[in-house]
């Protein structure tokens, strides 16, 4: 499974270039799971694969609860995207395009 997720600030500080705070977070999040670290428009986007049955509700759960760290807790998930392929799959019941 390939997903996508997006971390914003629940501050009103200006957005920072520097990737501290999204290497803190993928620090806390488990060393199975294969991460991507960017950067997008203020946000930290993590992409992760992961190779066993772990949900997306599972990810989001396990996410959720790194950011209660005192370190990052200035973050909050925004969006748990689920990809297939790098593209974004349809929602259940649609047809495809």
């Amino acid at each position: 499974m390939l997903v996508e997720l997006t971390m914003r600030r629940t501050t009103l500080e200006p957005p920072s270039n520097s990737p501290i705070d999204g290497v803190r977070i993928l620090s806390l999040l488990p060393e199975q799971w294969r991460k991507e670290l960017r950067l997008a428009n203020g946000d930290i986007v993590i992409r992760v694969h992961i190779d066993d049955d772990t949900t997306a509700t599972q990810i989001r759960t396990e996410v959720t609860a790194a950011l209660t760290a005192p370190e990052v807790s200035h973050w909050e998930l925004a969006t748990c995207d689920t990809l297939a392929n790098g593209h974004h799959e349809p929602p259940a019941g649609s047809a495809p395009s």
